[in-house]
């Protein structure tokens, strides 16, 4: 008895029917569940939830204190417009958002994109500038809820890993060089980061000396903190520290800049004034802001979620930050995005819910409350630290040679895609690395793998001939298989690889066979290239059959009418039925 007639044949129940689909959507939440996913954990919630939660919250507010404070410098605001983004932003988040772990709030490269914008428009009236950073909020919320309502959300998926490796170290970079003004004590009046370069080099001699004393020191213990006591809330320490050390040496009459006042008490809601022409001015940074943002919450949320087993639903994130954007834009803030390290904090702290966010929100609304008085004394300077120790957190050599390993092509589009931050800005690089990107996956679609196959005893199947030099051809008959989609960029290519394989086939071949199984599209270029294929061929005596054509490929392949150029009695359900279907062969068939 044969090895194949001994085999066990696989154990059958019913049938899926007629009409059944194999595939089932998961079951509809309900209403409540779906509107407000974090009613969902609220039946189950207990004080041990609770205690954890909320140390979690008060460990995530002594993080975002200082580095919203600093973000909205960095934007060209006052640092209370970073306390806003805080409040309401938060808690709309934490009523709409799906995920348990994410952090939402200021952050660097969005506030970065901010200046970027507004300090063209604005100029140096900065009430105009607070409520046009407070209309592109608003407009960055109507981005993200027209996306969900077109259902587009799938766009973050063009954001591959590179152009983002890329796009985080450029903003470091560019985080950094916008920070040395402050660090340094100079005044500086550069935009870009290499112009900035130019004229901090230029502005070296006018440095003030005890600034530099005070950001050097607050840069040294932010880093020593962060390497020796991870999870000592560092930024809160150095922040606290400046204050007292600022208000005992009196830093502001020896030249120190401080924050000054901070106005106190919670923002009041409203709708920020602008004229329609700034409307139009803003749409293309409110887009821009919306990509960059939408991204980067999409990218962080899924991975802490997926550490846990859990999903995040991006339809209920676009309503999320939508909601979140709007808040800040009707209470006087900036657009935010999502914090990638207060997540992290959020998430070490073992939280189980977004009860974690509103504890924070709590703790900024106390400071807001009675501590804003002593806010005024922290030096610029440690803002500055604090943003630049944030843009060296941000490096990650492992993730470069994440990229480099596989593939160069991929590191080298992440190094484009960091100097066109340097260089071109933000947005301007985005646009060109996911060019770049779009550019390398038709660069590889081009050059396709395929494979000449022949019969494997071993496996009773057909294979790669270079993977199995001993497979078995039959005489006269070629076996070509591609592995990819037939499309513009890599039709001629594949045409020629057959003709290629017939120039090396053992003997002249008389029956070429297309296995077409991981054949999943054919284009308009494809279905041309093929056509033509077929009919030289056929002059040429050597029929062309296909094998494993998939059904709705085959549908494509009619509605083409290719499939009468090849003929409806040469395609086949397996390889070797079509082997064995050569008109002419020369030896015997290998197949048993």
């Amino acid at each position: 008895m044969s090895n194949t007639s001994r085999r066990r044949r696989p154990r059958v129940s019913e049938a899926y029917g007629d009409d059944a689909s194999p595939f089932r959507t998961a079951a509809r939440r309900p209403l409540l569940e779906r509107i407000v996913p974090v009613s969902r954990d609220l039946p189950t919630y207990g004080r041990a939830a609770f205690r954890r939660d909320a140390l979690a919250g008060v460990t995530v507010a002594a993080l975002a204190l200082p580095s919203g404070m600093a973000y909205a410098e960095l934007a060209g605001l006052s640092p209370v417009a970073g306390l806003y983004a805080l409040l309401l932003p938060t808690i709309a988040y934490v009523v709409l958002g799906s995920s348990r772990q994410l952090i939402v709030g200021p952050e660097g490269s969005i506030a970065a994109l901010v200046a970027a914008t507004l300090l063209p428009l604005a100029g140096d009236d900065p009430e105009r500038y607070a409520d046009l950073a407070a209309l592109l909020a608003l407009m960055v919320a109507a981005a993200f809820l027209l996306a969900r309502l077109a259902r587009i959300g799938w766009i973050a998926d063009y954001f591959s890993r590179s152009v983002l490796v890329g796009y985080i170290h450029g903003v470091a970079v560019v985080l950094i060089i916008g920070q040395m003004g402050k660090l340094l004590g100079v005044s500086l009046d550069a935009e870009r980061p290499i112009p900035l370069l130019a004229e901090i080099v230029d502005k070296l001699p006018d440095l003030h000396t005890t600034t530099v004393v005070v950001g050097a020191i607050s840069l040294a213990l932010l880093l020593g903190l962060r390497r020796f006591l991870p999870k000592f809330p560092a930024a809160l320490a150095v922040v606290i520290g400046a204050i007292a050390a600022s208000w005992a040496l009196d830093l502001a009459a020896r030249g120190v800049a401080t924050v000054g006042s901070v106005p106190s008490g919670l923002p009041r809601i409203h709708l920020p004034s602008a004229a329609e022409a700034d409307l139009a001015r803003l749409v293309p940074a409110a887009l821009g802001i919306f990509l960059v943002s939408f991204a980067d919450e999409i990218l962080t949320a899924r991975a802490f979620a997926g550490r846990h087993g859990q999903h995040v639903r991006v339809r209920q994130e676009l309503t999320a930050m939508a909601a979140a954007d709007a808040a800040a834009g009707l209470t006087g803030a900036f657009p935010i995005g999502a914090s990638g390290s207060r997540t992290a904090v959020n998430d070490l702290m073992g939280v189980r819910t977004q009860v974690a966010g509103l504890m924070a929100v709590v703790a900024v609304a106390c400071v807001l409350l009675f501590l804003t008085a002593p806010i005024a004394y922290l030096p610029s300077a440690t803002l500055g630290a604090i943003i630049v120790s944030a843009a060296i957190g941000l490096v990650d050599t492992k993730a470069w040679r994440a990229l480099w390993r596989p593939t160069r092509a991929d590191a080298v589009i992440g190094a484009l895609t960091t100097v066109g931050v340097v260089v071109l800005g933000v947005l301007d690089a985005l646009l060109l690395a996911v060019a770049l990107s779009v550019v390398d996956t038709v660069r590889r679609s081009a050059r396709p793998h395929d494979a000449v196959l022949g019969y494997v005893a071993r496996l009773d199947r057909y294979a790669d001939v270079s993977l199995h030099p001993r497979a078995r051809i039959t005489p006269g008959v070629l076996v070509y298989r591609l592995d990819d989609r037939l499309f513009f960029a890599n039709a001629r290519y594949v045409s020629g690889r057959v003709r290629e394989a017939m120039d090396g086939a053992p003997t002249r071949v008389a029956w070429l066979v297309f296995d077409a199984e991981a054949l999943v599209d054919v284009d308009a270029t494809g279905f041309e290239t093929l056509d033509e294929l077929v009919r030289s061929l056929d002059a040429e005596g050597t029929p062309f059959a296909v094998a494993r054509l998939k059904q709705h490929v085959r549908e494509i392949f009619d509605l083409a009418e290719l499939t009468e150029t090849i003929g409806r009695d040469r395609f086949f359900p397996t390889v070797r039925a079509a082997v064995e279907a050569a008109p002419h062969p020369r030896g015997t068939t290998p197949a048993p």
